[in-house]
C-alpha cells in the first residue's frame, strides 16, 4: 500500500475545497503520510483568489510542500500572477498528476 497522497482539489465548492485542504494539511503535519502533493485543477483555482480560507490553507500547505495549480486554466482566466501570488506555483499540471500516480502517489480527489 502506498504511503503518498496526491490530493486534488477541482471542486468549486468551498466546503468540498476545504475538506481536502484540511486533510492534506493535517496529513502533512502529523506525518500521516510519507509524502502529500496537492494541486488545484479547475474551478477550486477561482476558489483559491476568492475565498480567504481556501488561501490560507494553500499556504500553510506551501510551508511544506509547495502546492501547484494548473498553468492552463489560470491562463485561460487571466489570473496567473495572481495565483502564483499567493504562493501557489504555477504550472502544466497533466504531466505532473500523471508521473506522481506512476510513481505510486494515490489521487484523491476534492
Amino acid at each position: 500500500m502506498s504511503d503518498k497522497a496526491l490530493v486534488i482539489i477541482s471542486t468549486g465548492e468551498v466546503e468540498k475545497a476545504l475538506t481536502g485542504l484540511m486533510w492534506a494539511t493535517n496529513a502533512l503535519r502529523f506525518g500521516w503520510m510519507e509524502d502529500v502533493k496537492v494541486i488545484f485543477f479547475g474551478p477550486s483555482q477561482k476558489l483559491l483568489l476568492e475565498d480567504e480560507r481556501v488561501a490560507k490553507f494553500a499556504a500553510q500547505i506551501g510551508e511544506v510542500e509547495q502546492p501547484v495549480a494548473c498553468k492552463f486554466i489560470s491562463d485561460r482566466d487571466h489570473n496567473s500572477s495572481q495565483i502564483a501570488e499567493k504562493g501557489v506555483r504555477v504550472e502544466y499540471v497533466g504531466p505532473i498528476i500523471s508521473n506522481l500516480i506512476k510513481e505510486g502517489y494515490v489521487p484523491m480527489v476534492y
